[in-house]
């Protein structure tokens, strides 16, 4: 299953320093966003998958460093959205690969792959 997002704000980067309530302003948004995204995938009616792996890949604007863990860590309100979605029955039995990093000028955006079963 494949879920395509837009690139998370910046307030939900680990490293943002931000005030709480834009950071929870930004998160809830996000969070939705991944929902709507999540139940708009074909098939998406099916059981709750108890485990699964998921793989992100970041299509990026431009060729700067980035620190593959904080934004891994920035798609936890995804993660959050996703399970809300009913794909999975909890973030807990997902198994989340290191992140790859692509470049896409044009079109920005995170695309989510998610297989059911762990490894």
């Amino acid at each position: 299953m494949r879920i395509v997002l837009g690139l998370p704000p910046r307030e939900l980067s680990p490293n943002a320093r931000v005030h709480w309530a834009k950071k929870a302003r930004a998160a809830k948004a996000y969070r939705m966003v991944a929902f709507i995204a999540a139940r708009n995938v074909p098939g998406w009616m099916r059981p709750r998958w108890e485990l699964a792996e998921a793989q992100a890949t970041f299509y990026l604007p431009d060729a700067r460093r980035r620190d593959g863990d904080n934004l891994s860590a920035s798609l936890k309100a995804a993660w959050d959205g996703i399970v809300d979605a009913e794909i999975l029955a909890d973030d807990c039995g997902l198994k989340i690969h290191s992140p790859l990093l692509c470049i896409d000028r044009a079109r920005p955006r995170v695309e989510i792959e998610i297989i059911e079963g762990a490894a």
